[in-house]
């Protein structure tokens, strides 16, 4: 499998190839970047590290020409967002550059069958622009969404409780920006429901406004965010190479679950090597889907501005 990952050489970009290599799935991964010589040299250093990872190929253009014949594009470019920036206010920013990397996607050949995940951010609102390209159909189209939110909320509530991260099953749904929705009502450490712990309802409050504001704070502390956003794409990624039918919840044009439609944003989706293999409704108490139902509304309306 070939993927191609626009704005390779790029914090994000790079960490996704880092951590796509260390799984050894993927067979050849192509940067793409306005600076040239920053993907050569992300693809270099890669390259080096290949006697101790897997059999796999790097290659690097500043042109469009190396994502012919990929089975999955990874749209990471972008502008950075600010500490005190909501990601929805990037749009004036971004939605720009956004479209003129569609319109270079269209000038290449993909394969048959191929997907193109969205990292850039406002990522719910360009997922959707990207659904409307034509490039290739809607349900092809996935958006990071809440796999990082959901990968962030479950770590720090592992850490809240002293538990192992991996046993902590929690989601947070809807767009991946401030309308964001944590899903209590079905949260489990280790098959017990989060609503058995003593005044969850406080403790885990706390968590989840620490994780709505985990991105803001990672860039104010370094700059920006990368390594679990690579660690996020990436399980993404592998779930379309394996043709896994994983679920996770990736922004996809939404067609009736819940009552929501014509807006892109996440609900636990099953992923396989085409996108969308299924869209699941999760059960949601009536605040939940309040939330839900809301953020899809708050991102009608910010779609509307644009269109």
């Amino acid at each position: 499998m070939k993927v191609a990952i626009i704005g390779g050489g790029g914090r994000v970009g790079s960490d996704a190839a880092f951590v796509l290599q260390l799984g050894g799935i993927v067979r050849e991964i192509a940067l793409v970047d306005m600076n040239a010589d920053m993907a050569a040299g992300e693809a270099l250093d890669l390259r080096h590290g290949a006697a101790l990872t897997a059999n796999q190929k790097f290659t690097s253009s500043n042109e469009y020409d190396i994502v012919n014949g990929s089975d999955c594009v990874v749209i990471t470019a972008g502008l950075r967002r600010k500490p005190d920036e909501s990601r929805l206010e990037l749009i004036n920013r971004n939605v720009g550059l956004f479209k003129g990397i569609l319109d270079s996607l269209k000038g290449v050949k993909l394969n048959s069958g191929a997907t193109v995940v969205v990292v850039s951010n406002p990522v719910d609102i360009l997922t959707h622009l990207a659904g409307q390209s034509g490039i290739v159909p809607p349900s092809q189209v996935l958006g990071l969404g809440t796999v990082l939110d959901t990968c962030r909320f479950r770590s720090l509530l592992a850490d809240h409780f002293n538990v192992n991260a991996l046993d902590v099953k929690a989601l947070i749904l809807g767009e991946h920006g401030d309308s964001m929705v944590p899903i209590f009502s079905s949260a489990t450490i280790g098959g017990v429901p989060l609503t058995s712990v003593p005044k969850y309802q406080e403790e885990v409050q706390g968590v989840f406004e620490f994780t709505r504001k985990s991105g803001a704070e990672v860039i104010r502390l370094k700059g920006g965010a990368g390594r679990a956003v690579g660690v996020s794409i990436a399980e993404v990624v592998h779930a379309i190479a394996l043709n896994s039918e994983a679920v996770l919840p990736v922004s996809t044009l939404q067609s009736g679950k819940l009552g929501i439609s014509d807006i892109s944003l996440s609900l636990p989706t099953k992923v396989g090597r085409k996108g969308v293999v299924d869209i699941l409704e999760p059960s949601v108490n009536e605040v939940e889907r309040e939330g839900l139902l809301a953020s899809a509304q708050s991102l009608k309306d910010v779609l509307a501005q644009i269109s």
